[in-house]
């Protein structure tokens, strides 16, 4: 063996100035099931030290800038040369006709609705595109095209790790990262989302009754007519049941407003002290029904 391929002298990586450093300092990269699902495919590629190369790049801020695009993510990296390397990651956006079916399947569940139009990543989003027989993520390494200028042989090296970890705490921050590297944007998604739900409530609303059959109302008596028994509930409300519970998403509408445009005391936003104030008086209706329930539960048991 040639002695120049048999002694190999590691460099460190030339520092950057203001470069993009992860949050973890130690541990797994990624807090979120989304993140967390997209790290697993960078670690099933069995990259051995360059894994963990990648993640000491991530977190020392090597990584210069990164751009995600429908399909692609383009970075730079800075390694030991004195010219940052490009890095490439492509992943092939869903067709329009695929995007199609994966939309109609959101709209047609109101959790996921009621998440994506405030901004969340419903936690089985994923069987919305497994329906319409996609991924949302990757599944295989064949599914991800990467690229690197550095001279390393082995792809995906240790300056594409750096990235992907990179990805997966911006995943963190904006969960619809994910959507536009697969062909939407946030608010793509969401407008097309929202105007589905809309469209099916409307359709709904034109072939049902706004009003039960059982209630006709313009055979109802006027209020002079039955003011002896106008506080008596009667017995259609015998069947009537009550179970106050919190919403699949707290605070739904503010989230979907977004900041008010005006503060109050200390720059305080008016979304973030109505958030406060709802979450307060759900409270208490929940505890006060609680003990309304259980005291006619008791009652009944006398």
């Amino acid at each position: 063996m040639s002695p120049y391929w048999s002694y190999y002298e590691r460099a460190a990586p030339k520092d950057v100035k203001n470069g993009l450093k992860a949050k973890s300092k130690r541990g797994s990269i990624g807090e979120t099931w989304w993140s967390k699902r997209w790290v697993s495919v960078l670690e099933s590629f069995d990259l051995g030290a360059r894994l963990t190369r990648g993640r000491s790049y991530a977190r020392k801020g090597q990584v210069i800038s990164i751009d995600i695009e429908p399909g692609s993510v383009r970075a730079r990296v800075q390694g030991t040369m004195s010219k940052p390397y490009d890095v490439l990651i492509k992943l092939t956006p869903l067709s329009g006709a695929e995007w199609e079916k994966v939309t109609s399947a959101m709209a047609s569940k109101a959790v996921f609705s009621a998440r994506l139009l405030s901004g969340e990543m419903p936690q089985n989003i994923e069987e919305a595109f497994s329906d319409s027989g996609v991924s949302l993520f990757p599944t295989k390494k064949k599914d991800l095209v990467t690229d690197c200028s550095c001279p390393d042989w082995s792809n995906p090296c240790k300056h594409i790790a750096a990235v992907y970890y990179l990805l997966a705490e911006q995943f963190d921050t904006d969960p619809f990262l994910i959507f536009k590297l697969r062909g939407r944007t946030k608010e793509e998604l969401i407008e097309t989302v929202r105007n589905l739900r809309v469209a099916g409530a409307l359709e709904e609303s034109g072939t049902h009754s706004l009003y039960p059959a059982s209630l006709p109302l313009d055979k109802a008596k006027p209020l002079e007519e039955c003011l002896d028994c106008f506080w008596q509930k009667g017995d259609r409300l015998d069947s009537l049941v009550i179970d106050p519970r919190g919403p699949d998403v707290e605070n739904a509408v503010l989230k979907r407003l977004g900041d008010a445009p005006f503060t109050i005391r200390q720059n305080a936003n008016l979304a973030v002290l109505l958030a406060k104030a709802y979450g307060i008086a759900s409270r208490a209706a929940l505890q006060e029904a609680e003990g309304a329930q259980e005291e006619s539960e008791n009652r009944g048991t006398k």
